[in-house]
Protein backbone atom coordinates (compact mmCIF):
# COMPACT_ATOMS: atom_id res chain seq x y z
CA UNK A 1 0.00 0.00 0.00
CA UNK A 2 1.25 3.17 -1.15
CA UNK A 3 1.90 5.86 2.32
CA UNK A 4 0.41 8.75 0.31
CA UNK A 5 -2.75 7.34 1.50
CA UNK A 6 -1.42 6.04 5.09
CA UNK A 7 -2.63 7.96 7.74
CA UNK A 8 0.94 8.06 9.35
CA UNK A 9 2.19 10.86 6.40
CA UNK A 10 0.17 13.56 8.26
CA UNK A 11 1.63 16.96 9.33
CA UNK A 12 3.69 16.79 5.42
CA UNK A 13 1.01 18.80 3.82
CA UNK A 14 2.03 22.46 4.43
CA UNK A 15 5.49 21.87 3.35
CA UNK A 16 4.42 20.50 -0.03
CA UNK A 17 1.60 22.43 -0.91
CA UNK A 18 3.74 25.87 -0.49
CA UNK A 19 6.19 24.28 -2.57
CA UNK A 20 3.44 23.88 -5.25
CA UNK A 21 2.46 27.61 -5.06
CA UNK A 22 5.51 29.26 -4.27
CA UNK A 23 6.85 27.40 -7.92
CA UNK A 24 3.84 29.10 -9.74
CA UNK A 25 2.89 29.76 -13.21
CA UNK A 26 4.53 30.65 -15.95
CA UNK A 27 4.46 34.18 -17.52
CA UNK A 28 2.05 33.84 -20.14
CA UNK A 29 4.30 36.11 -22.83
CA UNK A 30 6.86 32.92 -22.80
CA UNK A 31 4.61 30.53 -23.39
CA UNK A 32 2.97 29.10 -26.58
CA UNK A 33 -1.07 29.39 -25.52
CA UNK A 34 -2.20 28.54 -29.04
CA UNK A 35 -3.51 25.67 -28.13
CA UNK A 36 -5.63 27.04 -25.57
CA UNK A 37 -8.84 28.67 -25.75
CA UNK A 38 -10.39 30.42 -22.75
CA UNK A 39 -13.62 31.26 -21.42
CA UNK A 40 -15.15 34.91 -21.20
CA UNK A 41 -16.50 34.13 -17.94
CA UNK A 42 -14.97 32.07 -14.79
CA UNK A 43 -16.12 28.45 -15.03
CA UNK A 44 -16.98 28.36 -11.69
CA UNK A 45 -16.43 24.85 -9.85
CA UNK A 46 -14.56 23.69 -13.07
CA UNK A 47 -10.95 22.08 -11.63
CA UNK A 48 -9.02 24.33 -13.94
CA UNK A 49 -4.96 22.94 -13.89
CA UNK A 50 -3.45 20.40 -11.62
CA UNK A 51 0.12 20.51 -11.16
CA UNK A 52 2.48 17.54 -9.70
CA UNK A 53 4.47 18.25 -6.64
CA UNK A 54 7.33 15.77 -7.27
CA UNK A 55 11.11 15.45 -5.40
CA UNK A 56 12.33 13.80 -8.27
CA UNK A 57 11.62 15.93 -11.49
CA UNK A 58 13.48 13.20 -13.76
CA UNK A 59 12.16 10.35 -12.76
CA UNK A 60 8.36 11.70 -12.88
CA UNK A 61 8.85 13.22 -16.43
CA UNK A 62 10.47 9.79 -17.87
CA UNK A 63 7.13 8.07 -16.53
CA UNK A 64 4.83 10.52 -17.82
CA UNK A 65 6.45 10.59 -20.79
CA UNK A 66 6.70 7.07 -21.33
CA UNK A 67 2.59 6.56 -19.73
CA UNK A 68 1.23 9.37 -21.14
CA UNK A 69 3.48 10.67 -24.56
CA UNK A 70 3.59 13.65 -22.53
CA UNK A 71 6.28 16.34 -23.33
CA UNK A 72 7.69 18.76 -21.56
CA UNK A 73 9.15 22.62 -21.83
CA UNK A 74 10.92 24.20 -18.38
CA UNK A 75 10.51 27.20 -17.40
CA UNK A 76 10.06 29.56 -14.48
CA UNK A 77 8.04 30.44 -11.96
CA UNK A 78 8.36 33.55 -8.86
CA UNK A 79 11.40 33.68 -7.43
CA UNK A 80 13.16 31.94 -10.17
CA UNK A 81 12.16 28.46 -9.36
CA UNK A 82 11.75 25.81 -11.80
CA UNK A 83 8.73 25.22 -13.62
CA UNK A 84 7.96 22.33 -15.80
CA UNK A 85 5.07 22.37 -18.19
CA UNK A 86 3.22 19.37 -19.58
CA UNK A 87 2.50 18.89 -22.85
CA UNK A 88 -0.70 16.48 -24.62
CA UNK A 89 0.10 17.18 -28.09
CA UNK A 90 -0.79 20.80 -28.67
CA UNK A 91 -2.40 21.70 -25.21
CA UNK A 92 -1.02 22.18 -22.09
CA UNK A 93 -2.19 19.87 -19.45
CA UNK A 94 -0.56 19.94 -16.33
CA UNK A 95 2.74 21.55 -14.52
CA UNK A 96 5.52 19.91 -12.40
CA UNK A 97 7.09 21.08 -9.45
CA UNK A 98 10.34 20.44 -7.91
CA UNK A 99 9.98 19.88 -4.28
CA UNK A 100 13.31 19.22 -1.88
CA UNK A 101 12.96 15.87 -0.44
CA UNK A 102 12.71 15.69 3.21
CA UNK A 103 15.88 13.68 4.90
CA UNK A 104 13.53 11.80 7.61
CA UNK A 105 12.10 9.94 4.35
CA UNK A 106 8.47 11.39 4.48
CA UNK A 107 6.91 11.59 0.99
CA UNK A 108 5.68 15.07 -0.46
CA UNK A 109 4.84 14.06 -4.07
CA UNK A 110 1.08 14.46 -5.30
CA UNK A 111 -0.98 15.93 -7.28
CA UNK A 112 -2.58 19.28 -6.60
CA UNK A 113 -6.00 20.31 -8.31
CA UNK A 114 -6.64 24.10 -8.39
CA UNK A 115 -10.63 24.53 -8.47
CA UNK A 116 -11.81 28.21 -10.05
CA UNK A 117 -13.60 29.89 -7.40
CA UNK A 118 -15.09 33.70 -8.10
CA UNK A 119 -13.17 34.97 -4.89
CA UNK A 120 -9.90 33.50 -3.91
CA UNK A 121 -9.82 35.07 -0.73
CA UNK A 122 -14.05 35.15 0.36
CA UNK A 123 -13.04 31.32 -0.39
CA UNK A 124 -10.21 30.88 2.14
CA UNK A 125 -12.37 32.62 4.92
CA UNK A 126 -15.50 30.60 4.72
CA UNK A 127 -13.00 27.39 4.70
CA UNK A 128 -11.67 28.46 7.45
CA UNK A 129 -14.93 29.40 9.10
CA UNK A 130 -16.34 26.07 8.18
CA UNK A 131 -13.37 24.00 9.54
CA UNK A 132 -11.23 23.79 6.93
CA UNK A 133 -7.32 24.81 7.47
CA UNK A 134 -5.10 27.10 5.15
CA UNK A 135 -2.17 25.86 3.40
CA UNK A 136 -0.75 28.87 1.76
CA UNK A 137 -2.25 31.96 1.72
CA UNK A 138 -3.82 33.67 -0.95
CA UNK A 139 -1.18 35.87 -3.15
CA UNK A 140 -0.99 37.13 -6.86
CA UNK A 141 0.52 35.32 -9.37
CA UNK A 142 1.49 36.54 -13.27
CA UNK A 143 -1.70 35.14 -14.18
CA UNK A 144 -4.32 35.70 -10.85
CA UNK A 145 -4.76 35.03 -7.62
CA UNK A 146 -4.55 30.99 -6.14
CA UNK A 147 -4.36 29.82 -2.52
CA UNK A 148 -4.28 26.44 -1.07
CA UNK A 149 -6.49 24.96 1.46
CA UNK A 150 -7.00 21.61 3.29
CA UNK A 151 -10.27 20.40 4.48
CA UNK A 152 -11.54 19.61 7.80
CA UNK A 153 -11.06 15.66 6.73
CA UNK A 154 -7.18 16.58 5.47
CA UNK A 155 -7.46 16.70 1.92
CA UNK A 156 -5.51 19.21 -0.16
CA UNK A 157 -6.80 21.03 -3.13
CA UNK A 158 -5.68 24.51 -4.52
CA UNK A 159 -8.06 27.78 -5.21
CA UNK A 160 -7.44 29.92 -8.63
CA UNK A 161 -9.22 32.70 -9.92
CA UNK A 162 -7.54 33.65 -13.31
CA UNK A 163 -7.15 36.63 -15.26
CA UNK A 164 -6.73 35.87 -18.49
CA UNK A 165 -10.27 33.53 -18.17
CA UNK A 166 -10.60 29.75 -17.59
CA UNK A 167 -9.05 26.87 -20.15
CA UNK A 168 -12.82 26.32 -21.71
CA UNK A 169 -14.08 22.98 -21.81
CA UNK A 170 -13.41 22.44 -25.32
CA UNK A 171 -9.69 22.91 -24.68
CA UNK A 172 -9.92 20.43 -21.55
CA UNK A 173 -12.04 18.14 -23.18
CA UNK A 174 -11.33 14.76 -22.12
CA UNK A 175 -8.85 11.89 -23.98
CA UNK A 176 -5.58 10.14 -24.17
CA UNK A 177 -3.59 12.50 -22.27
CA UNK A 178 -5.58 14.64 -20.50
CA UNK A 179 -7.08 14.83 -17.01
CA UNK A 180 -10.27 12.99 -17.06
CA UNK A 181 -11.56 13.86 -13.61
CA UNK A 182 -10.91 14.52 -9.86
CA UNK A 183 -12.24 12.77 -7.27
CA UNK A 184 -12.36 13.16 -3.43
CA UNK A 185 -11.62 10.21 -1.05
CA UNK A 186 -13.51 11.16 1.84
CA UNK A 187 -14.96 9.37 4.98
CA UNK A 188 -17.58 11.48 5.36
CA UNK A 189 -18.78 11.71 1.76
CA UNK A 190 -22.05 14.21 3.16
CA UNK A 191 -19.63 16.78 5.41
CA UNK A 192 -17.82 16.80 2.32
CA UNK A 193 -19.98 17.40 -0.13
CA UNK A 194 -20.98 20.45 2.74
CA UNK A 195 -18.32 21.95 3.22
CA UNK A 196 -17.14 21.89 -0.51
CA UNK A 197 -20.38 23.60 -1.27
CA UNK A 198 -20.11 26.14 1.24
CA UNK A 199 -16.22 27.25 0.05
CA UNK A 200 -16.90 26.56 -3.56
CA UNK A 201 -20.46 26.94 -4.18
CA UNK A 202 -20.83 23.43 -5.40
CA UNK A 203 -24.50 21.49 -5.30
CA UNK A 204 -24.43 18.09 -4.79
CA UNK A 205 -26.26 15.22 -6.07
CA UNK A 206 -26.17 11.51 -6.08
CA UNK A 207 -25.37 9.03 -8.44
CA UNK A 208 -25.37 4.81 -8.85
CA UNK A 209 -22.20 3.48 -9.76
CA UNK A 210 -20.96 -0.11 -9.37
CA UNK A 211 -20.30 -0.71 -5.77
CA UNK A 212 -22.71 1.35 -4.32
CA UNK A 213 -23.88 5.22 -4.24
CA UNK A 214 -21.03 8.43 -5.05
CA UNK A 215 -21.54 12.38 -4.72
CA UNK A 216 -21.41 14.34 -7.82
CA UNK A 217 -20.35 17.74 -7.26
CA UNK A 218 -21.93 20.55 -9.82
CA UNK A 219 -21.57 23.84 -10.92
CA UNK A 220 -23.30 26.00 -13.61
CA UNK A 221 -25.10 22.56 -14.61
CA UNK A 222 -21.67 20.92 -15.04
CA UNK A 223 -20.33 17.50 -12.96
CA UNK A 224 -17.07 18.98 -11.84
CA UNK A 225 -15.90 16.65 -9.33
CA UNK A 226 -17.26 13.20 -7.22
CA UNK A 227 -16.87 12.69 -3.81
CA UNK A 228 -16.74 8.52 -3.21
CA UNK A 229 -16.63 7.33 0.58
CA UNK A 230 -12.86 5.78 1.62
CA UNK A 231 -12.74 1.81 1.00
CA UNK A 232 -11.03 1.37 4.43
CA UNK A 233 -10.03 3.02 7.35
CA UNK A 234 -6.56 3.02 6.53
CA UNK A 235 -6.18 5.72 3.37
CA UNK A 236 -5.99 9.18 4.14
CA UNK A 237 -8.74 11.50 2.34
CA UNK A 238 -7.55 12.84 -0.83
CA UNK A 239 -8.29 14.45 -3.85
CA UNK A 240 -7.35 11.90 -6.87
CA UNK A 241 -6.44 12.90 -10.21
CA UNK A 242 -7.07 10.52 -13.10
CA UNK A 243 -5.50 10.88 -16.21
CA UNK A 244 -6.82 9.55 -20.14
CA UNK A 245 -5.43 6.17 -21.51
CA UNK A 246 -6.87 4.23 -24.31
CA UNK A 247 -5.72 0.87 -23.12
CA UNK A 248 -4.84 0.93 -18.47
CA UNK A 249 -3.72 -2.64 -18.49
CA UNK A 250 -1.10 -1.46 -21.24
CA UNK A 251 -0.81 1.63 -19.46
CA UNK A 252 -0.46 -0.22 -15.49
CA UNK A 253 2.18 -2.35 -17.58
CA UNK A 254 4.34 0.70 -18.43
CA UNK A 255 4.00 2.49 -15.35
CA UNK A 256 5.62 -0.94 -14.06
CA UNK A 257 8.05 -1.19 -16.38
CA UNK A 258 9.07 2.86 -15.63
CA UNK A 259 9.63 2.85 -11.86
CA UNK A 260 6.38 3.06 -10.68
CA UNK A 261 3.96 0.87 -8.62
CA UNK A 262 0.29 -0.80 -9.21
CA UNK A 263 -1.55 0.26 -6.34
CA UNK A 264 -5.25 -1.18 -7.84
CA UNK A 265 -4.97 -3.27 -11.23
CA UNK A 266 -7.44 -3.22 -13.54
CA UNK A 267 -9.85 -5.68 -12.74
CA UNK A 268 -13.80 -5.71 -14.06
CA UNK A 269 -15.23 -5.92 -10.06
CA UNK A 270 -13.90 -2.03 -10.22
CA UNK A 271 -15.91 0.30 -12.98
CA UNK A 272 -16.34 -2.18 -15.44
CA UNK A 273 -12.33 -2.69 -16.03
CA UNK A 274 -11.48 0.66 -17.05
CA UNK A 275 -9.02 1.78 -14.14
CA UNK A 276 -5.89 1.52 -12.42
CA UNK A 277 -4.80 3.07 -9.80
CA UNK A 278 -0.51 3.28 -9.75
CA UNK A 279 2.05 5.58 -8.07
CA UNK A 280 4.87 7.04 -9.97
CA UNK A 281 8.07 6.99 -8.68
CA UNK A 282 8.30 9.71 -6.84
CA UNK A 283 5.30 8.52 -5.09
CA UNK A 284 2.30 10.71 -6.29
CA UNK A 285 -0.61 8.56 -6.82
CA UNK A 286 -2.55 9.04 -9.99
CA UNK A 287 -5.60 7.30 -11.91
CA UNK A 288 -5.35 6.15 -14.96
CA UNK A 289 -9.04 5.98 -16.74
CA UNK A 290 -9.44 4.68 -19.70
CA UNK A 291 -11.10 7.56 -22.23
CA UNK A 292 -11.40 7.93 -26.13
CA UNK A 293 -9.32 9.89 -28.64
Amino acid sequence: MSRRFMRANTGTVLLLTAAAVLAGCASPSRIDSSGITFSKEPLLGKVVWSDLVTDDVAAARRFYEGVLGWTFESTTGPEGKQYLLARSGGTYVAGMVPVKGRADGVELSRWLPYVSVADVDAAVRQAGATGGRVALAPRSITVGRVAVIIDPEGAVIGLARSSIGDPDDSTTAPGPGRRVGTELLSNDPAAAASFYGSVMGYEARSASRRGGEVTVLQSGGHDRATVLRNPTGNWSPVWLTSLGVSDPVAAAARAESLGGKVLLPVSPEVREGSIAIVEDPSGAVVVLQRTGN
